[in-house]
């Protein structure tokens, strides 16, 4: 992985995540109410979504989100 791309689409109040080209998706896994896993056309997951995000409150008062980075 060289690149992680991430987009917060505040309307629709999802994350993506992609670890790969957001163009190799071929199709999208839902694995529980909240959580999309987004797969190229060789079955590898290349990044996923995850849905309601934020809460009423945060989305009116804002949120910090704390990121780890490892590289390695």
């Amino acid at each position: 992985m060289n690149k992680l791309t991430v987009h917060f689409d505040r309307e629709g109040n999802s994350l993506s995540i992609w670890f790969d080209d957001p163009k190799k998706e071929h199709r999208c896994e839902e694995t529980d109410d909240d959580t999309i896993l987004v797969k190229d056309k060789r079955g590898r997951v290349i990044g996923f979504e995850r849905l309601n995000v934020l809460t009423a409150k945060q989305s009116r008062d804002g949120v910090n989100v704390p990121v780890e980075v490892t590289v390695g």
